[in-house]
């Protein structure tokens, strides 16, 4: 984005279109960078003045100053003094206060007297008084990352950045509607989806909406534009709020791209709810895989994307997760209203306890949770747990009623992976040629022969190599099954002994 007061547009028939670089802009462009860069090591009172040469022999002083804000961000500026100006400062200071400056003699002597104090010339003093103002700093590195005709593309951005700040409400279509819901959701914008004649419409609420504006909502709404533009066909239609006025701002990928740089995808603030509750449940190990941003549902004329679905393992079987965080009063009441439209699919939905419409939810048939400040899994967890009660049952009756592994061991682990079916299903199976020694079977001829193989007395670690000579692991539960117990010695290790 650029500055407000650098926007350049053009309400011409009651429309609001952004003044876009033009191809003749390039020479104009080119002199900027090459201005930056003929600057290092000089003041940066010196550049502005060389910019402001630049301002008056163009037709817009605006682009100027536009080409010019989108360099600094790739510039470098430092205090360069013989001393820190705030000890000089003061020392100066404490100087004047005791020699009483009232003539340009008195200051000389008093820089005098610093200088003494600091070990340096009083001219070293006089320059590093105010070496930190910002007129004064120097630029000591420029590093562009454009070339002309990128700046051209990224100001053409930043400007149409600039003029979505003020949006009420946009909607885009997209050859990447996955890439823009995504971005969508990651920049914590409110949406929804609409099916129109001419496809999937995604309509953003933007900050003019919200009950209390604020700068960060406004731009990442802004910023949302990067990654509609880095599809290869979009349109873009918004309605700005231009001083109490609404106009219509209309984009494509005819007007603005993104420059050949690496996008800028991730919000400068926290993900929030979702990637918290994401991240802590992939850490657990569930027979439930966590799909982000599924298939699109339909309610209505319009189309819903839940945040998340559960896919069981073992089953075709999908439990969508809306997680409904603070939003406004309005925007709830479209979420519950797209709720009530859902049929035939089964919805979890996470309610932020404050917007007190969890009983309004599981009215529509939906399992509702609540949460302050995060989803606890646990309570996601037990949910997916009672479908999952019917599922195993369905599962099981696919076994037959007894199963004869041809492995010596086998964990059931395995045995599941080899039926397609989650490890709770074989609870009721019989397995005649085997015994379940913790989560592992075994023939007991395997059971026999270490029981004869081992004695009271032998070292852990080479019972372990024995077991696992035969594919167990499981050491506690074997031991336990063979009447064994571990004693153990320090941090030495340990022996076996008979259990008492």
């Amino acid at each position: 984005m650029l500055r407000k007061n650098l926007l350049r547009v053009s309400r011409a028939g009651g429309g609001y279109r952004p003044q876009f670089a033009e191809r003749a802009d390039r020479p104009l462009a080119a002199r900027v960078l090459g201005t930056v860069a003929d600057h290092v090591d000089e003041p940066r009172s010196a550049l502005d003045a060389a910019l402001e040469d630049l301002e008056r022999e163009a037709d817009d002083f605006k682009l100027v100053r536009g080409f010019a804000a989108l360099c600094e961000r790739d510039a470098t500026f430092e205090t360069r003094a013989a001393i820190p100006p705030e000890r000089a400062r003061r020392v100066a200071f404490e100087a004047a206060a005791a020699v009483g400056v009232v003539t340009e003699a008195d200051r000389d002597r008093a820089l005098g007297r610093a200088a003494d104090r600091l070990g340096v010339d009083a001219a070293a003093v006089a320059d590093s008084l105010y070496a930190d103002r910002e007129t004064r700093q120097v630029l000591a590195e420029f590093d562009p990352r454009w070339t002309p005709d990128e700046l051209l593309a990224q100001y053409d951005l930043s400007l149409a950045q600039t003029a979505l700040f003020d949006a009420v409400e946009v909607r885009v279509r997209s050859s990447d509607p996955k890439a823009l819901i995504s971005a969508v959701k990651r920049l914590g914008l409110m949406y929804e989806i609409h099916r129109t004649d001419a496809g999937r419409e995604v309509v953003v609420t933007g900050p003019d909406h919200l009950f209390r504006r604020t700068r960060r909502y406004g731009t990442a709404f802004a910023r949302l534009l990067r990654s509609v533009a880095t599809a290869a066909d979009w349109r873009l239609v918004a309605t700005i709020d231009d001083r109490g006025t609404e106009r219509e701002l209309v984009l494509t990928d005819a007007d603005v791209g993104v420059p050949g740089v690496d996008p800028i995808t991730e919000p400068t603030y926290d993900s929030g709810v979702e990637a918290d509750f994401a991240a802590r449940f992939a850490a657990l190990d569930l027979d439930w895989d966590l799909v982000r941003e599924p298939e699109p549902l339909a309610v209505g004329r319009r189309v819903m994307i839940p945040d998340f679905a559960f896919d069981y393992r073992f089953a075709d079987f999908r439990v969508f997760f809306e997680i409904m965080g603070f939003w406004t009063p309005e925007y709830v009441e479209k979420k519950l209203g797209q709720l009530a439209d859902v049929e035939d699919v089964e919805l979890l939905v996470a309610v932020d306890e404050s917007l007190g419409v969890s009983d309004e939810i599981e009215a529509r048939d939906h399992r509702a949770i609540t949460y302050s400040g995060t989803v606890r899994v646990k309570d996601v967890v037990d949910a997916l747990r009672r479908y999952e009660t019917d599922l195993v049952e369905e599962t099981r009756a696919s076994l037959p009623d007894e199963l004869r592994p041809e492995a010596d061991v086998v964990s059931l682990a395995d045995l599941a992976a080899t039926h397609g079916v989650s490890e709770d299903a074989l609870d009721t199976v019989a397995v005649p040629d085997h015994e379940r020694v913790g989560r592992t079977l075994v023939r007991p001829e395997i059971l026999a022969d270490l029981d004869a193989a081992l004695e009271p007395g032998q070292p852990l670690d080479a019972v372990e190599e024995r077991l696992s000579a035969v594919g167990l692991s499981e050491t506690s539960a074997v031991l336990s099954r063979l009447g064994y117990r571990v004693a153990w010695d320090g941090l030495s290790g340990g022996t076996i002994r008979e259990t008492e």
